[in-house]
């Protein structure tokens, strides 16, 4: 549905526990207990039709009897009373209601009938089957949680229960705090990606942690990660990593890939960092409750002992981070502070015999040093000096958990001589982890925010600037297949496919007999060394399972033998009637050719998505594959290509030169851009691709459609991410003046400076209905990194110098039914009509998109908005607030 109605469930004044309990034990009476133990200061009214009292409150029969509304009710009773409490509720103007319930199933009807009664009051349902809500800074806690949280600047969402309460439990022990913990339960309404969008635009919340184990709505989840990963941490823990994924036999994609492979793809494209256990969400809850992410985490380390270092090191590297540099005046400082046989370098071993003076010179050094972004100091117990001393000589240097104004993660290792010391550093405020992993591991999250952010600026087009693919020539292959009622393309037709979006085929010729595929072949033997041939058939469609491909064949007569030899294969296993005639190729020798696999194949939840990896006929042995969500870019293809094992060879080695990785990224693109053109594709293997240093040829290639779909247009409705909506660019000429108008993209932060320098002041406080001097880069990007599924922004560049006139702004609701618009056009280009041009390509923009009404809220002395808005028909009313007034259009 839509974030609407949950700011009852964020910020609540009043609750009502339906179900409310005296009974010790009772689900009713821990709820209670737990909303007056917490500290919540609004009014708590239970109810149950047993009781007139309740944890010393009046308890009412039913909620038509208090006497007042709240903002939101907890509802414990049996299943089958819920559809009746929420219409009750909702009649008497209640919002919003925690499910704690059970039971309500789609197979008993419960869920819909709840859902039906919620549905007039547009009520929103968190649940059913969750432990509750808690909301720590209002003290709210309606669940029935064995503990109470304290505030503070993370926000849980978990799908379990059990996941939740442990997350509190060890919370209290580290002094983490939240600003909201919600058990999402059954998810009947309220699902993570409502909540993920609430979260994005609150305040109090610094960093989210979620547990995931459905994603129901995914353009909704990725528009709604997208949003609060360009603004705050998301990091997310997703079970069943190893569930047994949906058998694809048509083509190898299918096969390969796997359900965790695509949400792998789609959270690394969503900004989320993915931990795999409860231990590592736990590690990455306690650094992110400390620190702010990092733009740049190059770590210096200090260690008493040289295998701690080691291993950290190791451990950094798997995660992708970087070690510090230490400079010469750094190694100077230490050279200085230590004994001669200290390692010399990063990181710094001062000696297992080292004091508390040793440690704190060291440190400091380190944390001063200009190429270290943050410092991990280790502790291994020696019999030489003391670990509690080591811990308070580090503690002396800690501000708020930093030195020099960097991050300080600790591991003081061992049980009984560090428990002391591990006490020491948590009581002053600094991280501290059991083994050298996970401290690095824990701080490795501080760098990957910034590194998961370089996914969320890339928005490929609906028509990529990389690829230029003829759509009618392809339209036409794909509907003659569709028209004779097929599913599979044949080798050819798959081949004239992709070659249509400029991936290179070697030429293919098609013949029925024997003593064609002969004549043939000599003809390509005149320009080629050898010749293929392959089975032709609509139906068999791994040829190589069945004997269906010959290689180098030297003479027309070998390529007849071939021929009929196949034919002999295929009648021996009774598949005779299969067989529609023969390929011939040249057969493509290249020497250091690497042998690659491009495919699409189509995931239940997120949808169609794109693989890349090592190709060949041992593919799935050798399973050296990665996944990503389409659109693609150059940037997100290369991305792609560097996540495997083979994107490394391709880079070159001994003998071998680089392979062309334009090409292969061209290939990429080229297949994305097919499946955002026709969304009839749902499955495609180019088997193998051979990529060297002169390029790429698809040796091989197969194609499964829905003919069914065939009439479907693109872009593709089922991509969970909405690509860049290049269909709404046009030119207008103004007074001489001609200008082009398209979506914003992220490159055109770089426009905004000197647009804004020439924006008049009185300009700037009628767009943002304030005087303002100051726009942050952050604020700045987060105004060119859309989502378009929702957002959407027009710049107006002036032609003659490409410089940015104008740009109008719509944002919708996330079901559409309004959008607010801001608009603002260079002072000094004003009064030539490019306001007006602006406002009707987002009105224009607005009714293509379903959207019910536009609305603006504008200031009253902005006389010229306002009659704008007047000519085009806007309703101008008084908003209630003195000065400001609302327009609404409805479309």
């Amino acid at each position: 549905m839509t974030i609407r109605n949950l700011e009852f469930a964020a910020r609540p004044r009043s609750v009502a526990v339906i179900g409310a309990s005296k009974r010790p034990g009772a689900v009713g009476h821990i709820v209670m207990q737990n909303l007056q133990d917490g500290g919540f200061d609004g009014e708590i009214w239970p109810v149950n039709p047993k009781y007139r009292e309740v944890a010393g409150r009046r308890c009412y029969k039913r909620a038509a009897d208090i006497p007042g509304i709240p903002d939101i009710a907890v509802i414990v009773t049996p299943p089958k009373t819920v559809p009746g409490i929420i219409s009750e509720l909702g009649e008497k103007g209640t919002r919003t209601a925690v499910v704690i319930t059970a039971g309500l199933t789609r197979e008993n009807g419960l869920r819909q009938a709840m859902l039906d009664a919620a549905k007039p009051y547009l009520f929103r349902i968190i649940g059913p089957n969750t432990v509750g809500l808690i909301v720590p800074p209002m003290n709210f806690n309606a669940s029935f949680a064995h503990m109470q949280a304290r505030p503070g600047g993370l926000a849980l969402l978990s799908q379990s229960g059990a996941i939740a309460t442990s997350l509190v439990d060890w919370a209290a022990a580290e002094g983490v705090g939240f600003s909201h913990i919600v058990s999402l339960g059954d998810m009947a309404d309220v699902d993570v990606g409502d909540y993920l969008e609430m979260l994005a635009g609150d305040g109090r919340t610094r960093g989210i942690l979620m547990y995931l184990e459905t994603i129901p709505n995914p353009r909704k989840f990725m528009t709604a990660a997208r949003a609060a990963a360009r603004l705050k941490p998301v990091i997310a823990i997703k079970a069943g990593r190893h569930a047994q994924a949906a058998q694809a036999a048509a083509t190898h994609t299918g096969a390969l890939s796997g359900a965790d492979r695509v949400v792998e793809a789609a959270l690394r494209r969503a900004g989320i960092l993915r931990v795999l256990d409860l231990g590592e969400l736990f590690d990455a809850a306690e650094v992110l409750a400390r620190f702010r992410p990092l733009q740049r985490a190059q770590v210096g380390i200090v260690s008493n002992g040289g295998g701690a270092g080691v291993l950290a090191v190791d451990r950094l590297n798997d995660l992708g981070g970087t070690l510090a540099e230490f400079s010469p005046e750094t190694i100077a400082r230490l050279d200085r502070a230590l004994p001669p046989n200290w390692s010399h370098s990063n990181p710094a071993d001062i000696i297992g015999d080292a004091p508390p003076e040793r440690y704190s010179e060291a440190l400091l050094a380190v944390a001063d040093d200009p190429d270290t972004d943050a410092v991990l100091v280790f502790n291994c117990p020696t019999g030489l000096a003391s670990p509690s001393d080591a811990a308070r000589a580090v503690a002396a240097h800690a501000d708020k958990g930093r030195v020099n104004g960097k991050p300080l993660i600790t591991c003081w290792l061992g049980e009984e001589t560090a428990r002391e010391g591990r006490r020491i550093l948590q009581e002053a405020g600094i991280a501290n982890f059991s083994t050298p992993s996970s401290a690095t591991a824990a701080l490795s999250y501080l760098g990957e925010w910034s590194r998961a952010q370089k996914a969320l600026t890339r928005v490929p087009s609906s028509r990529s600037e990389d690829v230029e693919g003829d759509r009618e020539s392809l339209r036409a292959i794909l509907e003659k297949v569709a028209a004779e009622g097929r599913r599979m393309l044949t080798e050819p037709e798959a081949k004239a496919a992709i070659a249509t979006y400029g991936i290179p085929v070697p030429e293919t010729v098609i013949v029925e007999t024997p003593e064609a595929v002969s004549e043939a072949a000599a003809r390509l033997l005149e320009s080629s060394e050898r010749v293929v041939v392959k089975l032709l058939s609509r139906t068999i469609t791994h040829k190589s399972d069945v004997g269906g491909v010959v290689l180098g064949l030297k003479t027309p007569e070998a390529a007849q033998k071939a021929a009929e030899n196949i034919m002999k294969r295929l009648d021996d296993a009774g598949m005779a009637d299969g067989l529609e005639g023969f390929a011939v190729q040249p057969m493509v020798v290249r020497k250091h050719a690497h042998e690659l696999i491009l495919g699409v194949s189509q995931d239940p939840i997120f949808g169609p998505v794109v693989m890349f990896g090592a190709g060949g006929t041992a593919v799935e042995v050798m399973e050296d594959t990665a996944i990503a969500l389409p659109p693609l870019d150059d940037v997100l293809a290369g991305d792609l290509m560097a996540s495997t094992r083979i994107g490394k060879l391709l880079a070159g080695y001994r003998d071998r030169a680089p392979a062309d990785s334009d090409a292969i990224a061209g290939a990429l693109n080229a297949v994305s851009q097919m499946i955002v053109d026709f969304p009839c594709i749902k499955g495609m293997d180019i088997n193998p691709l051979l990529a060297d240093a002169d390029g790429v040829v698809a040796l091989d290639a197969r194609i499964e459609i829905e003919p069914a779909e065939i009439h479907r247009k693109g872009p593709n409705p089922d991509l969970a991410i909405r690509p860049y909506p290049d269909g709404w660019e046009k030119d207008v000429n103004l007074e001489g003046h001609r200008y082009h108008l398209r979506p914003i993209k992220p490159a055109d932060v770089a426009l905004f400076p000197d647009f804004l320098a020439r924006v008049s002041p009185e300009d700037i406080r009628f767009r943002f209905l304030a005087p303002r001097k100051h726009f942050p880069d952050e604020m700045l990007e987060r105004l060119t990194q859309l989502d378009y599924e929702r957002d959407m922004a027009f710049i107006a560049l002036r032609e003659e110098d490409g410089e940015m006139a104008g740009i109008g702004r719509l944002s919708a609701d996330p079901d559409k039914e309004i959008a607010e618009y801001g608009l603002l056009v260079r002072t000094d280009l004003q009064g030539h009509g490019l306001g007006f041009a602006l406002l009707k390509q987002l009105i224009d923009y607005g009714r293509e998109e379903g959207i019910g009404a536009i609305e603006g809220i504008v200031l009253s002395d902005n006389t010229k908005m306002l009659a704008m808005c007047r000519d085009f028909g806007f309703v101008v009313k008084d908003s209630g607030e003195a000065g400001v007034i609302t327009v609404v259009l409805e479309l």
